[in-house]
């Protein structure tokens, strides 16, 4: 497409006036993507964080637009891959809306704590893995709670609390297209361009602070009930609904195992990484896909945050159980 920067990927058209565009986070491809759905009032599903954000307007210059054209912004949740280059983005598109869960409505405007979590998370690497975050003007930022609708062109989205992953999270039903954008919520895909495997697969995030897979199994559960038969993750593209719901449960508890049998040992989380690789193994047998394909150093850092967000998780249980 003319005017398409050689570094960045093409935008990629999956059907119903929607649009893929890779973010490549930490300057790879494959990793995170966001959503463009077209109308007249177009709308943007993630910035993702400030490092993507040259890659997301040269990825809406190739489809013919600026960042002034977009009507709204949706961010799925406020983790910094999914929303941290959002201030940056809404400098550029003043006339826009800033779409976002209840809970982080307040963190997009002044992002000073979510900055100092993320930091606990990430150490000095933060700056380098995410860039700067720039607070949202409180005038551009619309809070969407449960059950709420927005109207662009042919299309009645509907917005849904979405927890599990994540607290301050929402998934965004279509019915034009059949899907729901889900972000982290229904899992991730790990696709054969950005892992080199032979196969693709679907595992959940279970990163730091407030995974929960109690909720994890009630947002699924919500999802299934929808008629939609395709979810959009953000990492990374479409997947089948039934496919995406079976695999994030099923992860979901054998992670949970994992932790409570051995919190009491004081796993490090090396060592709850090389667990995590082999329960994949174990299901990728399981499917018939061969589990000697499987490198873990490739989503390496998926499972390390894993690892961490599964010993958050465990210690916050007790915490309570201890004060109840």
């Amino acid at each position: 497409m003319e005017g398409q920067h050689a570094s960045y990927p093409e935008p990629v058209e999956i059907g119903q006036d929607i649009w893929m565009i890779d973010l490549m986070e930490l300057g790879m491809r494959y990793r995170t993507c966001a959503y463009l759905v077209r109308s007249d009032e177009p709308l943007l599903i993630e910035t993702g964080s400030a490092r993507s954000h040259a890659a997301l307007v040269a990825g809406l210059r190739a489809l013919g637009l600026e960042p002034r054209d977009i009507a709204y912004v949706a961010v799925t949740h406020i983790h910094l891959d999914h929303a941290g280059g959002a201030g940056q983005f809404m400098k550029l598109a003043p006339q826009a809306k800033l779409l976002v869960h209840p809970r982080g409505a307040r963190h997009m405007i002044d992002p000073s704590r979510l900055y100092q979590g993320a930091r606990e998370v990430y150490g000095d690497r933060l700056d380098q893995l995410f860039g700067p975050l720039e607070p949202v003007p409180a005038e551009q930022v619309q809070a969407m709670p449960h059950e709420s609708e927005l109207t662009i062109g042919k299309r009645r989205l509907l917005f849904l609390d979405a927890p599990g992953h994540a607290s301050h999270h929402f998934a965004i039903a279509d019915p034009v297209s059949n899907g729901i954008f889900t972000g982290d919520s229904a899992g991730l895909r790990f696709v054969k361009g950005f892992t080199g495997f032979p196969y693709e697969f679907v595992m959940p995030s279970t990163s730091p602070v407030d995974f929960d897979p109690e909720a994890v199994h009630r947002t699924c559960a919500m999802f299934a009930d929808l008629p939609m038969k395709t979810v959009y993750q953000a990492h990374f593209g479409p997947s089948p609904k039934d496919e995406a719901l079976r695999e994030t449960v099923y992860y979901a508890d054998r992670f949970r195992e994992l932790i409570e049998r051995t919190f009491d040992e004081h796993p490090s989380p090396e060592a709850l990484e090389a667990a995590q690789a082999e329960i994949v193994r174990e299901r990728l047998r399981e499917l018939g896909l061969d589990p000697a394909a499987f490198r873990p150093q490739a989503i390496h850092l998926d499972l390390m945050l894993n690892a961490l967000g599964l010993l958050a998780y465990e210690a916050r249980k007790r915490r309570k159980m201890g004060s109840a």
